[in-house]
C-alpha cells in the first residue's frame, strides 16, 4: 500500500512538471566557487580519460577540446579526450575528425556508431577505448566547464588512503558553493524535484547531486559498476551513485556551477522525463 502510494505521488508531480511552460525568464545565478586547487604532483605521469558522447555538438566541441586542454596543460597533468559520436546529423563526427588532427592522436581519440545508442552504452564504448587510469564522464555541451577538474582530483588524491578512499567525485549543483547559470524555471523545478525524490527514495550515501553527469572515477570503480546500469537516459547517472553506494565505494562531491547550453538544442524533454521516473520506480522497487 505504500510503495502504490509514492507511485500515485510520483505520478502526479511528474505530470504537473510536464504541464508547466518553460518560457519564463531564468531568476538568478547560484553563487559559484570559482578558486583551483593545483593538481598533486605525485598524478603527474597519470593518464586522465575524458570521455565526451556526442550528438549534434559541431559547434560546441571545439570549444569543449580547447578547455579541456588548457585545464590540463596548466595543472601538468597527462589527458586524452575520447568523443563518442551516436551519428550526429549536424557532421559532429567531420569537426571531430579535424579535432584530431589538431590535438593529435595521443590527446584525441573518436568512437563512431551508427546511430543513437544511449548514453549508458555510449560510455562502455568510450571506456573500451580509453587507456586512462582514472576516467571523466562529463556533458560536451559547456554546461560542465573542465576548470573544475584540478578540484575534483584534488578530492579523490587528498582521501586517497587506506581507511578513506574516494573512489567517485561527483561535481554537486546542490551543495554550498554549487549552482546553475541560464536556466528558467521550469528546468530548475524539474532537476530539483528529480534530485530530491531521488535522494528521497534511494539509498545513495548522502550524495547531493544525483542526476549530475560531471564526475571523476577510479578506472577500476567505473568498470565494477557500469555492466550492471540498466536505466537510460537521466536516470543512467542516478542509478550509478546508488549501485556504487551498495558496492561499498566512496563518493567524494566538488560544488560546480552547471551553465546552461549556447550552442544547440536541450534534450531534456517529456520522454526523458519519463524514462527518468520508470528509471526510479525500478530501482525504488528493486535495490
Amino acid at each position: 500500500m505504500k510503495n502504490a502510494f509514492i507511485s500515485i505521488l510520483l505520478l502526479i508531480f511528474f505530470s504537473f512538471i510536464l504541464s508547466i511552460g518553460s518560457s519564463q525568464p531564468a531568476d538568478g545565478v547560484c553563487k559559484e566557487d570559482t578558486t583551483l586547487s593545483a593538481a598533486s604532483n605525485d598524478n603527474n605521469n597519470m593518464l586522465y580519460s575524458i570521455i565526451l558522447p556526442t550528438y549534434n555538438e559541431r559547434d560546441n566541441l571545439p570549444l569543449i577540446t580547447q578547455f579541456i586542454h588548457d585545464t590540463f596543460t596548466d595543472a601538468k597533468l597527462n589527458y586524452e579526450i575520447v568523443v563518442v559520436d551516436d551519428s550526429s546529423p549536424d557532421n559532429t563526427l567531420d569537426v571531430a575528425k579535424d579535432l584530431q588532427k589538431i590535438f593529435g592522436t595521443n590527446h584525441f581519440q573518436i568512437v563512431s556508431r551508427p546511430g543513437k545508442l544511449g548514453l549508458g552504452s555510449a560510455y562502455s564504448a568510450g571506456l573500451k577505448k580509453s587507456k586512462g587510469q582514472r576516467i571523466i564522464l562529463m556533458d560536451a555541451d559547456l554546461s560542465h566547464h573542465p576548470k573544475f577538474i584540478p578540484q575534483m582530483i584534488n578530492v579523490m588524491d587528498n582521501n586517497n588512503t587506506k581507511n578513506k578512499k574516494v573512489d567517485i567525485v561527483s561535481g554537486t549543483r546542490y551543495a554550498r558553493g554549487g549552482g546553475v547559470a541560464g536556466w528558467d524555471t521550469y528546468r530548475k523545478l524539474t532537476s530539483c524535484g528529480a534530485n530530491f525524490l531521488a535522494s528521497f527514495l534511494l539509498n545513495t550515501g548522502g550524495a547531493s547531486d544525483l542526476t549530475g553527469s560531471f564526475r571523476l572515477y577510479e578506472r577500476e570503480a567505473i568498470e565494477l559498476i557500469l555492466p550492471f546500469i540498466k536505466c537510460k537516459g537521466y536516470a543512467f547517472q542516478m542509478e550509478i551513485l546508488v549501485r556504487a553506494h551498495k558496492a561499498g565505494l566512496k563518493i567524494g562531491e566538488v560544488p560546480i556551477t552547471f551553465v546552461d547550453r549556447i550552442y544547440g538544442e536541450s534534450k531534456l524533454g517529456a520522454n526523458e522525463i519519463i524514462m527518468y521516473l520508470k528509471g526510479l520506480l525500478q530501482l525504488f522497487f528493486t535495490t
